[in-house]
């Protein structure tokens, strides 16, 4: 009877330090305090609760929304970085709009210079070509005489247009007539400089 009674005592207390210890392990209680002879003995550290204020009470909410909170502050910094990405890139595309304009900006006035010479080349071309019938169309002594005040670079384009138009007409060009016309000396200063620059003077 005596045996019973002490094995039942014996599987009472090693039930008891067995739940003492698991809720130790779970963080339930701390046990450190209660079983630290034993624990000591049979080489085993339980697990200490943290510790908090005598009033402070677990709140499982809270925790919850300080992990939320967290989460959402992490996300508002990938999307501030995102939108640092997004301008960033907004800026270089803005920047190279804005080259691309300059350079079309550049092509057009490019555009616009030619188009002015070859309109300006076009006028000079026709003036010269009129000159040159209203002077075929005088008799040849005035016609030295209004040449005689012009340019050389200019009387150089008129003789030559006379002679375009000569041939093309299949008629005898005057040229010949007009130098012999002239002063010698600018007689020939003008047709040394026709066969030296056949195009232009410049």
């Amino acid at each position: 009877m005596v045996g019973r009674v002490l094995v039942l005592l014996l599987l009472v207390a090693v039930l008891a330090a067995g739940g003492i210890l698991w809720f130790d392990y779970l963080n339930i209680i701390d046990a450190k305090a209660v079983l630290s002879p034993l624990s000591r003995y049979i080489g085993l550290q339980g697990r200490s609760q943290p510790k908090t204020a005598p009033d402070a009470d677990l709140n499982l909410d809270a925790e919850r929304l300080a992990v939320r909170l967290e989460a959402l502050d992490l996300l508002k910094m990938e999307v501030n970085t995102r939108e640092k990405d997004l301008d960033s890139r907004d800026g270089e595309i803005e920047q190279k709009a804005q080259e691309l304009e300059q350079r079309q900006k550049e092509l057009d006035e490019r555009e616009d210079s030619l188009r002015r010479q070859r309109e300006d080349a076009e006028n000079r071309d026709r003036n010269i070509e009129q000159n040159a019938r209203n002077l075929n169309g005088m008799p040849p002594e005035r016609a030295v005489g209004i040449m005689s005040a012009m340019d050389d670079q200019d009387v150089i384009d008129v003789l030559r247009k006379s002679e375009e138009l000569a041939q093309a007409a299949g008629s005898t060009s005057l040229v010949p007539y007009w130098l012999s016309l002239m002063d010698p000396k600018r007689a020939a200063e003008l047709q040394r400089k026709m066969a030296g620059k056949p195009q232009s003077l410049r």
